[in-house]
């Protein structure tokens, strides 16, 4: 089992092999490069196709933007991303369509273990001896908001259509068309045609 299987498997992995070092070396090139271009370099966005799992036809990043391993985050079509996207995406990271993320949002499928000893200090069955993680998946469904400054945590699935309210810590799975926030994250109320700001049209 590759160092990028176990990942998949939801085994222990080292970060630090040479493996997955290459991986995250691509990223991380290409979002410095990205981040260093003016917004309105034609050239910018389709750096994106460059590392990202897919995307779809239509998709913005304001940037900044940091990827960890990007080939592990797949996003739908009419994707939005404010300033300072952190996506560490060691775990799958699965965007659906329509979905709109405010500034300062982090992205966090991937954990370490709680006691020190498996975390900085294991040694593997190989006999070298590193730092341990381990990761979760995160699902973000069609039409779902995140609001600024919003951390999405391994092992959570945010369904169609619900809103993530500003500086949330999304720890729990959250049912479509519900806003949501706090930290931890909880379920406040249904979206309802009472939110609706079509008066505000001129």
């Amino acid at each position: 089992m590759t160092e990028e299987e176990k990942i998949f498997a939801g085994k222990l992995f080292d970060a630090r092999l040479k493996e997955l070092k290459d991986i995250k070396h691509k990223a991380h090139e290409t979002c410095r490069k990205f981040n260093s271009m003016d917004e309105y370099d034609p050239a910018r966005l389709p750096l994106i196709r460059e590392f990202i799992g897919s995307i779809g036809g239509n998709y913005y990043f304001q940037g900044p933007i940091q990827f960890n391993y990007g080939s592990h985050t797949f996003i739908g079509d009419n994707f939005f991303a404010n300033f300072n996207l952190l996506v560490m995406d060691d775990g799958k990271i699965f965007i659906g369509n329509n979905v709109m993320i405010g500034p300062n949002v982090s992205l966090l499928s991937t954990n370490h273990p709680l006691i020190a000893d498996e975390r900085i200090r294991l040694r593997y069955p190989d006999g070298h001896v590193s730092m341990s993680e381990f990761a979760g998946e995160i699902h973000i469904e069609d039409d779902v908001w995140l609001g600024a400054n919003v951390s999405v945590l391994d092992n959570v699935t945010i369904s169609k259509g619900a809103v993530i309210g500003a500086c949330s810590v999304v720890t729990k799975d959250i049912p479509a068309g519900w806003l949501a926030f706090g930290n931890p994250a909880r379920c406040i109320r249904p979206i309802s045609p009472q939110d609706s700001k079509l008066n505000l049209l001129y």
